[in-house]
């Protein structure tokens, strides 16, 4: 008998690497290893950017990149995200070391670590019940809100540093504020503006001009994505050059440890684990979210699949990782994926390239990272999470549909006033709110029949038959203890305007479901229809929907009344 093959599915359920790297061709490498370089070219300035965004060391957004993308290649399903340290991670990290409980604990650097490792065990804890699809619990309109608040507070973080100056303490004292702006760095602001004006021209500018060129598109891709790189190691330079360190007292990013930390878990101290708890449970849900979210955009584009619980563990696994070894917390990042995926990435060794090609720079070339300007930082720092600060998209959400657009906005007022964790809360529960509050309105409708056909509209949108004792009521929600007064009422106005009907008939085409609370309800005013000589009747009613009413008396009581197969059946018979 021939050897029986090995079943690999198992294995490659929880190594999605396993599918991908059983079929990988020269073709995918050439384009995996050239979208490897670029990425990592971005991994090194975003890395220290969003470690020192986040009030850290910045060797921890270095380790961050390496180890956790390695790892998330290995478990994740998407094959062109990019994790590592983010932006919105950063400031979430930042705002929570800034509380009065964190502060208190001291010792960031273990506090960051904590928050990490419990982002990662509250993703697995998630995966582990099957919480995959939560991510549909928030609203786009929401986290889009959520976004551009932290967006914007990054952008004024950054401001200051920009100006070589220290983050304001002044309040609303105006008098502080002028003394506070004598402070400005000439040279920190010279380099700051250059820095801004190079990044502002390798986007869309140079993009727009070398695409009038015969270069072939990955190429074009790859040099204006070269601008974080180019304006941190230009601002290098003339601050060495010029010893803007020394004689003009330009901050600088100063010793970066070289190699990597020991693998440890010295950081762990349960009594300081409650305290961190809430900000790392909401670290958790956005780094997923939007890590998700991500993912779907690219795997869209090329008819992939995204499984939202291996994510789970992916990202959950790789947060776990960076704590070991020293790194921030990590997520998707939109801009490193979209470049890694416009550069011709084909698979995960895309990212395990531009790991491997960090980890030599961590190794070899750390000594480099001293002299890095923060203003130069800072100005990388604006412009990549420029494009986050969605303003229009709240009017055009506000434009279709109020509640979200109410939602989107107090989101992102409630982050600038009330902070990270507060904001989205308060958007969460409006948005929840303004659900319930649809839920209990339904739509309702009269309808009448359009003439010569068996259609049956609405008479305030369409001309239509009607009858003089039927009333054809049409219900476009399930019913439930939430709405079913609302119903109640609204059947109630129609008879006291029509007192000549004899015939109700509840069309339940859109119902899919009625509670017990809703039954009795429907009971009820049964009840009083017949006690008023008046019959209730329901037509097109679903299977479920009637198989729960047929295990109650319900349909016994509705005689004279009937259930009718279509509304057409009850007009001729009744009308």
């Amino acid at each position: 008998m021939p050897d029986k093959q090995p079943d690999n599915s198992q294995l490659a359920d929880f190594f999605p690497i396993v599918n991908w790297l059983k079929n990988y061709t020269r073709r995918d490498f050439d384009g995996d290893i050239f979208a490897g370089i670029i990425t990592a070219i971005l991994l090194v300035p975003q890395g220290i950017a969003y470690a020192i965004l986040a009030g850290l060391p910045p060797q921890m957004g270095l380790y961050a990149s390496i180890l956790p993308t390695a790892i998330y290649a290995l478990l994740g399903t998407s094959r062109t995200l990019s994790v590592g340290p983010v932006s919105i991670a950063a400031i979430m990290i930042a705002s929570a070391l800034a509380t009065p409980e964190v502060s208190a604990l001291g010792n960031p650097v273990q506090s960051a670590l904590i928050l990490a490792a419990e982002s990662g065990l509250i993703m697995l804890m998630m995966a582990l019940l099957r919480m995959g699809n939560l991510v549909n619990f928030i609203s786009h309109p929401v986290l889009a809100g959520f976004t551009s608040g932290a967006a914007l507070l990054i952008i004024a973080s950054q401001i200051p540093q920009l100006a070589g100056l220290k983050p304001p303490s002044c309040g609303f004292d105006e008098a502080c504020y002028q003394h506070y702006l004598q402070g400005v760095n000439v040279a920190s602001l010279a380099l700051s503006m250059s820095a801004l004006s190079l990044l502002i021209f390798f986007g869309k500018p140079l993009s727009k001009l070398l695409k009038k060129t015969t270069l072939p598109l990955t190429l074009i891709t790859a040099i204006s994505k070269c601008g974080p790189l180019l304006t941190v190691f230009l601002a290098t330079f003339a601050t060495t050059f010029f010893d803007l360190d020394s004689g003009y007292k330009v901050a600088m990013v100063g010793e970066v440890p070289s190699g990597f930390p020991a693998i440890s878990l010295d950081f762990i101290d349960i009594t300081k684990w409650q305290p961190l708890l809430p900000s790392a449970t909401f670290i958790a849900l956005i780094a997923y979210i939007e890590s998700v979210a991500i993912a779907k955009v690219t795997a869209n584009l090329r008819g992939e699949k995204i499984i939202p619980n291996q994510e789970l563990i992916a990202l959950g696994v790789a947060n776990l990782v960076t704590a070991v070894s020293g790194g921030m917390a990590v997520a998707g990042g939109f801009s490193r994926t979209m470049v890694n995926f416009s550069a011709g990435a084909r698979t995960q060794m895309a990212m395990l390239i531009a790991a491997t090609i960090l980890g030599f720079s961590v190794i070899f070339f750390s000594a480099w990272f001293a002299n890095i300007p923060k203003a130069a930082l800072a100005a990388i720092i604006i412009v990549a999470v420029f494009r986050l600060v969605r303003v229009r998209h709240i009017f055009h959400t506000l434009n279709y549909d109020r509640g979200d657009g109410v939602a989107e906005l107090v989101t992102l007022l409630g982050v600038l006033a009330l902070g990270i964790e507060q904001g989205i809360t308060l958007g969460i529960i409006l948005t929840l709110t303004s659900q319930l509050r649809k839920t209990s309105q339904p739509h309702i409708a009269v309808v009448g029949r359009i003439p010569q056909t068996e259609h049956f509209r609405n008479i305030k949108r369409h001309s239509v038959e009607t009858w003089h004792h039927l009333l054809l009521v049409r219900i476009d929600e399930s019913l439930t203890f939430a709405n079913v007064s609302y119903v109640e009422d609204y059947l109630a106005d129609e008879l006291s305007r029509q007192p000549n009907i004899k015939h109700v008939v509840l069309i339940f085409t859109s119902v899919s479901d009625i509670d017990a609370t809703a039954l009795e309800a429907l009971e009820a005013i049964n009840h009083d229809l017949q006690a008023s000589g008046k019959t209730l009747n329901i037509s097109e009613a679903k299977g479920p929907v009637l198989d729960k009413l047929a295990k109650t008396d319900f349909l016994e009581q509705l005689k004279p009344g009937k259930v009718f197969f279509r509304t057409e059946d009850a007009a001729k018979e009744l009308g």
